[in-house]
């Protein structure tokens, strides 16, 4: 009887034991936001210039089968820019050899929509795409028809929606404006309402 009870001892010592230890990683709350990371940190990415500040935006692409070769001729992004008039980032790419699909991270700082609700256009076709939030932004998956050159993606601000400068010549203005309504008052000349 004593040796049934030190088998079962040790046999339920071995399973609850490395149980606890492998499973320790599920309650942290950091471990779920390191694939979108990990797709970041591996994904190419372009520099993205505005107004001095510089940008790194994730992207990446995929095909067929024949795509993961690398003699199979892959799409390249030629330029991205912030077209601030539309509210958009332009995506140059050279001509697609074949229908691709391509996804990019967009940044909240860079460019955003209120209700989450982007336009999208491939050569000037607007088309559907694919939404997921990530940890810095918004991930937009879409597919590149082949021939295609021009991507625009629509949102409702872009950076920057009011520089530094704007928001010093508005401070100024509004100081300069109360200082003038103290020291010329119109309203001394007219009759006083009780």
């Amino acid at each position: 009887m004593n040796h049934y009870l030190i088998l079962g001892l040790i046999l339920l010592a071995s399973v609850i034991l490395p149980t606890n230890v492998y499973a320790e990683h599920i309650l942290d709350v950091e471990a779920f936001a390191q694939i979108s990371d990990l797709i970041e940190s591996t994904s190419q990415k372009f520099t993205l210039e505005v107004d001095g500040e510089t940008f790194l935006i994730p992207y990446g692409y995929g095909g067929s089968m024949d795509s993961f070769n690398e003699e199979y001729p892959q799409p390249k992004v030629v330029s991205m820019n912030i077209n601030k008039e539309n509210k958009s980032l332009e995506i140059v790419l050279e001509s697609v050899p074949e229908r691709y699909t391509f996804w990019v991270i967009l940044p909240e700082e860079i460019i955003s929509h209120e209700t989450e609700d982007y336009g999208l256009f491939v050569d000037g076709e607007e088309r559907g795409y694919e939404l997921a939030k990530s940890y810095h932004g918004f991930t937009l998956g879409f597919i590149v028809p082949e021939g295609a050159t021009q991507v625009e993606i629509t949102g409702t601000r872009v950076i920057p929606e009011f520089g530094a400068y704007a928001t010093l010549i508005f401070a100024i203005s509004v100081i300069g404006l109360v200082l003038f309504a103290r020291k010329f008052s119109f309203a001394n000349g007219l009759p006083r309402i009780n």
